[in-house]
């Protein structure tokens, strides 16, 4: 079934549906039980994460709510937005017009609380430096910005202690130096990356610090938090399962490599 509207500004373009639409096909376009288009409930997706908006608040003129949060459901058990930027973040066109190497070498590693809501209040914890309850985002990043690894826990765990299950996640790729913020000081981080192959370089700040510090390599991970801001459905903790929440930041991230690899086979 095929919809004729007035686009949306979260609407994907022919360009980035070119792309994707192979990573999110699970069955035939001429199956029985596809009552939406693919391209409409993927916009749909697109519309919840961009505005915020709950799900039963999805406008009329795009596919229902349930058909959407059900293939979305689907979409992330079967991996499809996860293989999708594995494939981009890892051999993508862009670094090598960037003068950087096809695969990544290198990671940044940092940690993003995001406050609680009655949805998520039941797993939130308390993050005592920044004064805040909620959900606490570990994530790895490339030297471009681009996400290699994420996952979430309660607010109240230790950036360190989280070292093995982030890096173990970029493990098998040519990733050897990971930098990180001085909250990953000591023998037990350190250790944790080291068995996996990759040394922690900290990035402290400077003794004489007075006002913002842009922190060499540093700043990059900190453009991808804001990247993902972006997106309102991000900007606190709204879903009820650490999986969901962690799932959604692929979303972003996606449409952000969609953009960007568009452009570049498009071409002058």
């Amino acid at each position: 079934m095929e919809f004729h509207r007035k686009p949306y500004p979260s609407d994907v373009s022919d360009e980035e549906w070119s792309l994707i639409v192979p990573y999110l096909t699970l069955q035939r376009e001429d199956a029985g039980q596809r009552e939406h288009s693919f391209r409409e409930v993927f916009n749909g997706l697109r519309y919840i994460v961009k505005t915020g908006a709950p799900w039963r608040w999805m406008p009329n003129d795009l596919p229902p709510w349930a058909a959407v949060y059900q293939q979305t459901q689907r979409w992330l058990a079967a991996g499809c937005s996860r293989r999708w930027w594995t494939t981009c973040a890892r051999y993508c066109a862009w670094r090598l017009a960037a003068g950087g190497s096809a695969e990544p070498t290198a990671a940044i590693i940092d940690s993003r609380t995001l406050r609680s809501t009655p949805e998520s209040g039941e797993r939130a914890g308390y993050d005592g430096g920044k004064r805040k309850k909620g959900s606490k985002l570990h994530m790895a990043v490339d030297t471009l910005g681009h996400l290699l690894a994420l996952h979430v826990t309660p607010a109240s765990a230790e950036d360190r202690g989280e070292v093995e299950r982030t890096v173990q996640a970029v493990t098998g790729d040519n990733v050897d130096i990971a930098y990180v913020d001085q909250g990953y000081t000591g023998a037990r981080a350190a250790d944790a990356a080291a068995a996996h192959g990759i040394t922690l370089e900290v990035i402290k700040l400077p003794e004489a610090k007075r006002g913002f510090v842009l922190l060499p390599r540093r700043w990059v991970v900190e453009r991808s938090f804001a990247w993902a801001t972006r997106f309102r459905r991000l900007v606190k903790d709204y879903e009820r399962y650490a999986q969901t929440l962690a799932a959604l930041h692929l979303v972003p991230f996606a449409c952000i490599m969609m953009k960007q690899a568009a452009a570049i086979t498009a071409g002058p």
